[in-house]
Protein backbone atom coordinates (compact mmCIF):
# COMPACT_ATOMS: atom_id res chain seq x y z
CA UNK A 1 0.00 0.00 0.00
CA UNK A 2 2.90 2.47 0.74
CA UNK A 3 0.80 4.63 2.50
CA UNK A 4 3.15 5.65 5.58
CA UNK A 5 7.52 5.22 6.38
CA UNK A 6 6.67 1.13 7.03
CA UNK A 7 6.97 0.52 3.05
CA UNK A 8 10.51 0.25 4.22
CA UNK A 9 9.95 -3.04 5.89
CA UNK A 10 7.37 -4.34 3.49
CA UNK A 11 8.63 -3.60 0.18
CA UNK A 12 11.36 -0.37 0.49
CA UNK A 13 10.22 0.59 -3.32
CA UNK A 14 6.94 1.95 -2.12
CA UNK A 15 9.29 5.02 -0.58
CA UNK A 16 8.69 6.73 -3.66
CA UNK A 17 4.64 6.91 -3.54
CA UNK A 18 5.16 8.53 -0.48
CA UNK A 19 4.68 12.47 -0.62
CA UNK A 20 8.25 14.50 -1.15
CA UNK A 21 8.09 15.43 2.66
CA UNK A 22 10.12 13.53 5.96
CA UNK A 23 8.09 10.37 6.85
CA UNK A 24 8.37 8.89 10.15
CA UNK A 25 6.25 6.34 11.72
CA UNK A 26 6.30 4.17 15.44
CA UNK A 27 4.49 1.17 15.95
CA UNK A 28 3.93 -1.12 18.90
CA UNK A 29 2.26 -3.96 18.70
CA UNK A 30 1.39 -6.34 21.72
CA UNK A 31 1.69 -10.26 21.33
CA UNK A 32 -1.26 -12.13 23.91
CA UNK A 33 -0.50 -15.69 23.27
CA UNK A 34 -2.11 -18.60 25.13
CA UNK A 35 -0.47 -21.54 24.87
CA UNK A 36 -1.01 -25.24 26.26
CA UNK A 37 -0.22 -28.95 26.64
CA UNK A 38 -2.47 -31.86 27.31
CA UNK A 39 -1.01 -35.63 28.16
CA UNK A 40 -1.82 -38.39 25.56
CA UNK A 41 0.47 -41.08 26.82
CA UNK A 42 4.50 -39.88 27.67
CA UNK A 43 5.84 -42.70 29.78
CA UNK A 44 8.43 -40.83 32.63
CA UNK A 45 12.28 -40.52 31.51
CA UNK A 46 13.65 -43.88 31.90
CA UNK A 47 11.08 -45.22 33.41
CA UNK A 48 12.21 -43.53 36.91
CA UNK A 49 11.73 -40.05 36.85
CA UNK A 50 8.65 -38.53 37.20
CA UNK A 51 6.20 -37.77 34.89
CA UNK A 52 5.49 -34.24 35.62
CA UNK A 53 2.47 -32.14 34.93
CA UNK A 54 1.25 -29.98 32.19
CA UNK A 55 3.57 -27.15 32.04
CA UNK A 56 0.96 -24.06 32.79
CA UNK A 57 0.75 -21.31 30.43
CA UNK A 58 3.41 -21.72 27.71
CA UNK A 59 2.79 -18.71 26.19
CA UNK A 60 2.21 -15.46 27.55
CA UNK A 61 2.52 -11.43 26.61
CA UNK A 62 5.26 -9.88 24.71
CA UNK A 63 5.68 -6.21 23.55
CA UNK A 64 7.22 -5.53 20.09
CA UNK A 65 8.26 -2.36 18.73
CA UNK A 66 9.50 -1.01 15.27
CA UNK A 67 10.48 2.46 14.00
CA UNK A 68 10.40 4.01 10.63
CA UNK A 69 12.01 7.10 8.74
CA UNK A 70 12.00 8.14 5.16
CA UNK A 71 12.88 11.76 3.33
CA UNK A 72 13.43 12.57 -0.21
CA UNK A 73 16.76 13.06 -1.72
CA UNK A 74 15.72 14.61 -5.05
CA UNK A 75 12.56 14.14 -6.64
CA UNK A 76 12.99 10.38 -7.38
CA UNK A 77 15.37 8.92 -5.17
CA UNK A 78 14.29 8.71 -1.48
CA UNK A 79 16.37 7.28 1.57
CA UNK A 80 14.84 5.38 4.75
CA UNK A 81 15.66 3.85 7.83
CA UNK A 82 13.76 1.03 9.53
CA UNK A 83 14.75 -0.99 12.43
CA UNK A 84 11.85 -3.64 13.51
CA UNK A 85 11.93 -7.48 14.72
CA UNK A 86 12.15 -10.17 11.63
CA UNK A 87 11.89 -13.30 13.96
CA UNK A 88 11.33 -14.99 17.00
CA UNK A 89 9.82 -17.08 19.65
CA UNK A 90 9.44 -17.07 23.10
CA UNK A 91 7.40 -20.30 25.17
CA UNK A 92 8.37 -21.03 29.44
CA UNK A 93 6.62 -24.16 30.35
CA UNK A 94 7.09 -24.83 34.26
CA UNK A 95 10.26 -26.64 35.70
CA UNK A 96 7.98 -29.94 36.12
CA UNK A 97 6.85 -29.92 32.66
CA UNK A 98 6.19 -33.47 31.18
CA UNK A 99 8.57 -32.66 28.66
CA UNK A 100 10.89 -30.53 30.25
CA UNK A 101 13.61 -32.73 29.53
CA UNK A 102 12.85 -31.71 25.81
CA UNK A 103 13.07 -27.58 26.77
CA UNK A 104 11.65 -25.54 29.49
CA UNK A 105 12.11 -21.56 27.92
CA UNK A 106 13.05 -20.36 24.77
CA UNK A 107 13.25 -16.91 24.33
CA UNK A 108 14.77 -16.08 20.40
CA UNK A 109 14.90 -12.48 18.92
CA UNK A 110 16.04 -10.81 15.81
CA UNK A 111 16.20 -7.45 15.72
CA UNK A 112 16.59 -5.94 12.30
CA UNK A 113 18.50 -2.45 11.20
CA UNK A 114 17.63 -1.67 7.75
CA UNK A 115 18.93 1.48 5.61
CA UNK A 116 17.22 1.31 2.50
CA UNK A 117 17.02 3.55 -0.40
CA UNK A 118 14.15 3.65 -3.47
CA UNK A 119 14.50 4.81 -6.95
CA UNK A 120 11.70 6.02 -9.14
CA UNK A 121 12.76 4.81 -12.68
CA UNK A 122 9.51 6.28 -14.39
CA UNK A 123 5.81 7.25 -14.00
CA UNK A 124 5.72 2.94 -13.57
CA UNK A 125 8.23 1.31 -12.23
CA UNK A 126 9.74 1.78 -8.61
CA UNK A 127 12.89 0.11 -7.44
CA UNK A 128 14.28 -0.43 -3.82
CA UNK A 129 17.03 -1.68 -2.25
CA UNK A 130 17.91 -1.92 1.67
CA UNK A 131 20.58 -3.85 3.91
CA UNK A 132 19.65 -5.98 6.88
CA UNK A 133 21.90 -5.73 10.15
CA UNK A 134 20.50 -8.30 12.01
CA UNK A 135 21.18 -8.71 15.91
CA UNK A 136 20.07 -11.99 16.97
CA UNK A 137 20.13 -13.15 20.52
CA UNK A 138 18.52 -16.57 22.20
CA UNK A 139 18.13 -18.05 25.50
CA UNK A 140 17.54 -21.74 25.57
CA UNK A 141 16.83 -24.02 28.81
CA UNK A 142 16.67 -27.35 29.83
CA UNK A 143 15.77 -29.52 32.99
CA UNK A 144 17.97 -32.77 33.16
CA UNK A 145 18.13 -35.60 35.40
CA UNK A 146 21.03 -35.42 37.82
CA UNK A 147 20.39 -38.06 40.49
CA UNK A 148 19.75 -41.46 38.87
CA UNK A 149 21.48 -43.43 41.25
CA UNK A 150 19.88 -42.11 44.13
CA UNK A 151 16.44 -42.88 45.92
CA UNK A 152 14.73 -38.90 45.26
CA UNK A 153 14.97 -37.84 41.69
CA UNK A 154 16.18 -34.69 40.83
CA UNK A 155 16.46 -32.60 37.75
CA UNK A 156 19.44 -29.26 37.21
CA UNK A 157 18.45 -26.57 34.67
CA UNK A 158 20.99 -26.21 31.94
CA UNK A 159 21.03 -23.17 30.18
CA UNK A 160 22.26 -21.90 26.67
CA UNK A 161 22.53 -18.95 25.65
CA UNK A 162 24.63 -16.98 22.62
CA UNK A 163 24.06 -13.82 20.17
CA UNK A 164 25.72 -12.76 17.07
CA UNK A 165 25.49 -9.69 14.21
CA UNK A 166 24.61 -10.84 10.78
CA UNK A 167 24.06 -8.92 7.31
CA UNK A 168 21.60 -9.85 4.35
CA UNK A 169 19.72 -7.76 2.07
CA UNK A 170 16.38 -6.81 0.58
CA UNK A 171 14.93 -6.04 -2.97
CA UNK A 172 11.67 -4.23 -3.88
CA UNK A 173 9.73 -3.54 -6.84
CA UNK A 174 6.55 -1.80 -7.50
CA UNK A 175 4.52 -0.98 -10.38
CA UNK A 176 2.20 1.83 -11.09
CA UNK A 177 0.09 -0.61 -14.29
CA UNK A 178 -2.83 1.91 -14.10
CA UNK A 179 -4.12 4.68 -11.54
CA UNK A 180 -6.31 2.07 -9.41
CA UNK A 181 -3.94 -0.36 -10.00
CA UNK A 182 -0.23 -1.61 -8.20
CA UNK A 183 1.69 -4.29 -8.24
CA UNK A 184 4.79 -5.05 -5.74
CA UNK A 185 7.31 -8.06 -5.63
CA UNK A 186 10.08 -8.31 -2.78
CA UNK A 187 12.68 -9.91 -1.59
CA UNK A 188 14.61 -10.69 1.59
CA UNK A 189 18.11 -12.61 1.69
CA UNK A 190 18.53 -15.70 4.19
CA UNK A 191 20.89 -14.04 7.00
CA UNK A 192 23.56 -16.44 8.17
CA UNK A 193 24.88 -16.49 11.92
CA UNK A 194 27.43 -18.25 13.74
CA UNK A 195 26.01 -17.75 17.49
CA UNK A 196 28.45 -17.94 20.38
CA UNK A 197 27.72 -17.89 23.61
CA UNK A 198 27.88 -20.41 26.48
CA UNK A 199 26.10 -23.66 27.98
CA UNK A 200 26.07 -23.91 31.57
CA UNK A 201 24.95 -26.12 34.36
CA UNK A 202 25.96 -25.98 37.98
CA UNK A 203 29.49 -26.21 37.82
CA UNK A 204 30.02 -26.12 34.33
CA UNK A 205 30.42 -23.54 32.09
CA UNK A 206 30.80 -24.41 28.52
CA UNK A 207 31.73 -22.09 25.30
CA UNK A 208 29.42 -22.90 22.67
CA UNK A 209 28.57 -21.91 18.83
CA UNK A 210 25.49 -22.68 16.75
CA UNK A 211 25.40 -22.00 13.13
CA UNK A 212 21.82 -20.81 12.23
CA UNK A 213 20.07 -19.85 8.69
CA UNK A 214 17.57 -16.90 9.23
CA UNK A 215 15.00 -17.95 6.25
CA UNK A 216 14.89 -16.02 3.10
CA UNK A 217 11.48 -14.58 2.06
CA UNK A 218 10.13 -13.67 -1.41
CA UNK A 219 6.35 -12.27 -1.47
CA UNK A 220 3.93 -10.69 -4.39
CA UNK A 221 1.33 -8.72 -3.77
CA UNK A 222 -1.51 -6.51 -4.83
CA UNK A 223 -3.77 -3.20 -4.82
CA UNK A 224 -6.67 -2.11 -6.46
CA UNK A 225 -9.41 0.32 -6.06
CA UNK A 226 -12.60 -1.38 -7.43
CA UNK A 227 -14.52 2.17 -6.98
CA UNK A 228 -14.05 5.36 -5.26
CA UNK A 229 -13.87 3.61 -1.64
CA UNK A 230 -13.23 0.41 -1.68
CA UNK A 231 -9.64 -1.08 -1.99
CA UNK A 232 -8.63 -4.95 -2.70
CA UNK A 233 -5.36 -5.94 -1.43
CA UNK A 234 -3.76 -9.67 -1.72
CA UNK A 235 -1.04 -11.21 -1.20
CA UNK A 236 1.44 -14.06 -1.31
CA UNK A 237 4.90 -15.27 0.59
CA UNK A 238 7.55 -17.77 0.60
CA UNK A 239 9.99 -18.61 3.08
CA UNK A 240 12.31 -20.37 2.71
CA UNK A 241 12.37 -22.37 6.32
CA UNK A 242 14.28 -25.85 5.34
CA UNK A 243 17.96 -24.14 5.89
CA UNK A 244 16.94 -24.88 9.18
CA UNK A 245 17.28 -28.48 9.65
CA UNK A 246 18.53 -28.86 13.41
CA UNK A 247 19.65 -26.61 16.11
CA UNK A 248 23.26 -28.51 16.74
CA UNK A 249 25.33 -26.68 19.18
CA UNK A 250 29.05 -27.82 19.58
CA UNK A 251 31.98 -26.89 21.71
CA UNK A 252 34.05 -23.60 20.92
CA UNK A 253 37.21 -25.11 22.59
CA UNK A 254 36.81 -29.11 21.47
CA UNK A 255 34.55 -29.11 18.83
CA UNK A 256 32.79 -31.75 20.42
CA UNK A 257 28.72 -31.85 19.52
CA UNK A 258 27.17 -31.04 23.12
CA UNK A 259 23.49 -30.55 21.70
CA UNK A 260 21.69 -31.87 18.37
CA UNK A 261 17.71 -31.02 18.56
CA UNK A 262 16.11 -32.10 15.15
CA UNK A 263 13.69 -29.18 13.76
CA UNK A 264 13.13 -30.94 9.98
CA UNK A 265 11.92 -27.25 9.21
CA UNK A 266 9.86 -27.13 5.37
CA UNK A 267 9.18 -24.12 3.22
CA UNK A 268 6.08 -22.26 3.55
CA UNK A 269 3.69 -20.11 2.14
CA UNK A 270 1.31 -17.84 3.52
CA UNK A 271 -1.61 -16.29 1.16
CA UNK A 272 -3.51 -13.13 2.78
CA UNK A 273 -6.91 -11.47 1.33
CA UNK A 274 -8.17 -7.84 2.59
CA UNK A 275 -9.59 -4.83 1.38
CA UNK A 276 -9.89 -0.96 3.30
CA UNK A 277 -12.97 0.73 2.63
CA UNK A 278 -12.69 5.03 2.27
CA UNK A 279 -15.47 5.81 5.26
CA UNK A 280 -14.71 9.60 4.90
CA UNK A 281 -11.66 12.02 4.56
CA UNK A 282 -10.00 11.12 7.58
CA UNK A 283 -11.15 7.58 8.31
CA UNK A 284 -10.13 4.45 6.37
CA UNK A 285 -11.32 0.88 7.74
CA UNK A 286 -9.58 -2.69 6.90
CA UNK A 287 -10.01 -6.47 7.18
CA UNK A 288 -8.29 -9.57 6.23
CA UNK A 289 -7.76 -12.94 5.92
CA UNK A 290 -4.65 -15.21 5.97
CA UNK A 291 -3.48 -18.85 5.64
CA UNK A 292 -0.21 -19.37 7.22
CA UNK A 293 1.54 -22.34 6.71
CA UNK A 294 3.46 -23.76 9.35
CA UNK A 295 7.61 -24.91 8.88
CA UNK A 296 6.41 -27.95 11.27
CA UNK A 297 4.22 -30.78 9.36
CA UNK A 298 4.00 -33.81 11.36
CA UNK A 299 3.86 -34.66 15.14
CA UNK A 300 7.78 -36.01 15.36
CA UNK A 301 9.05 -32.87 14.19
CA UNK A 302 7.00 -30.55 16.48
CA UNK A 303 9.20 -29.26 19.43
CA UNK A 304 7.80 -28.53 23.04
CA UNK A 305 10.19 -25.28 21.96
CA UNK A 306 8.03 -24.25 18.79
CA UNK A 307 4.95 -26.27 19.04
CA UNK A 308 3.82 -24.74 15.55
CA UNK A 309 0.86 -25.68 13.47
CA UNK A 310 -0.76 -24.16 10.49
CA UNK A 311 -2.58 -21.02 11.19
CA UNK A 312 -5.18 -18.70 10.13
CA UNK A 313 -5.48 -14.82 10.32
CA UNK A 314 -8.29 -12.99 10.90
CA UNK A 315 -7.51 -9.33 11.56
CA UNK A 316 -9.69 -5.91 11.02
CA UNK A 317 -8.40 -2.12 11.63
CA UNK A 318 -8.37 1.79 10.93
CA UNK A 319 -6.65 4.32 9.89
CA UNK A 320 -7.60 8.35 11.49
CA UNK A 321 -6.05 11.23 10.09
CA UNK A 322 -5.87 13.42 13.35
CA UNK A 323 -4.26 16.18 11.12
CA UNK A 324 -3.12 17.78 8.14
CA UNK A 325 0.26 15.62 8.56
CA UNK A 326 -0.56 13.31 11.38
CA UNK A 327 -2.29 9.79 11.25
CA UNK A 328 -2.69 6.53 13.51
CA UNK A 329 -2.98 3.35 12.89
CA UNK A 330 -4.89 0.43 14.72
CA UNK A 331 -5.24 -3.05 14.46
CA UNK A 332 -5.93 -6.33 16.10
CA UNK A 333 -5.77 -9.80 14.88
CA UNK A 334 -6.74 -13.37 16.22
CA UNK A 335 -4.55 -15.59 15.44
CA UNK A 336 -6.26 -19.47 15.02
CA UNK A 337 -3.94 -22.02 15.70
CA UNK A 338 -5.79 -24.81 17.08
CA UNK A 339 -5.04 -28.48 17.59
CA UNK A 340 -1.75 -29.95 17.02
CA UNK A 341 0.21 -33.50 18.09
CA UNK A 342 3.04 -34.43 19.58
CA UNK A 343 5.38 -37.76 19.13
CA UNK A 344 8.39 -36.70 19.88
CA UNK A 345 11.65 -38.95 21.95
CA UNK A 346 14.07 -37.11 23.59
CA UNK A 347 17.12 -36.73 22.01
CA UNK A 348 15.95 -38.51 19.58
CA UNK A 349 15.88 -41.72 22.04
CA UNK A 350 12.98 -43.53 22.79
CA UNK A 351 14.12 -45.07 25.27
CA UNK A 352 14.61 -42.31 26.99
CA UNK A 353 11.06 -40.70 26.94
CA UNK A 354 8.19 -39.87 24.25
CA UNK A 355 6.60 -36.95 24.98
CA UNK A 356 3.08 -38.14 23.66
CA UNK A 357 0.21 -35.19 23.57
CA UNK A 358 -1.67 -32.02 22.07
CA UNK A 359 -1.12 -28.30 22.19
CA UNK A 360 -3.65 -25.78 21.76
CA UNK A 361 -2.52 -22.45 21.21
CA UNK A 362 -3.90 -19.37 20.26
CA UNK A 363 -2.97 -15.50 20.03
CA UNK A 364 -4.40 -11.83 20.06
CA UNK A 365 -2.16 -9.08 18.56
CA UNK A 366 -3.06 -5.65 19.40
CA UNK A 367 -1.17 -3.03 17.07
CA UNK A 368 -0.69 0.67 17.27
CA UNK A 369 0.77 2.78 15.30
CA UNK A 370 1.43 6.96 14.83
CA UNK A 371 2.39 8.64 11.49
CA UNK A 372 4.07 11.63 10.97
CA UNK A 373 5.47 13.80 7.72
CA UNK A 374 6.92 17.09 7.90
Amino acid sequence: MAEDASTIYFNPAGMTHLSAHHHVSGALSVLVRSLRFSDTGSNPLMGIYPLGNSGGQGGGVAAIPAAYWTMPVTSRLRIGLGLSPTFGNATKWNDSFIGRYQGTFSDITAINFNPSLAWQVNGALSLGLGLNVVRFDADLRTMSPATALLPVRADIETRMTGSDIGFGYNLGAMIQLTPATRIGATYRSAVDLKVEGHLKAPGSDIPTFVSVELPATASLALSHWISERWQLLGDLTWTGWNGIQALTAGSRTSGTILVNERLAFRNSIRAGLGAQYRFSEAVRLRTGVAYDRSPVRNREDRTVRLPDADRIWLAFGFNCRLTEHTSIDTGYAYVFIGSASIDRATADDPLLQKVHGRFDSSAHIFSVQLNHRF
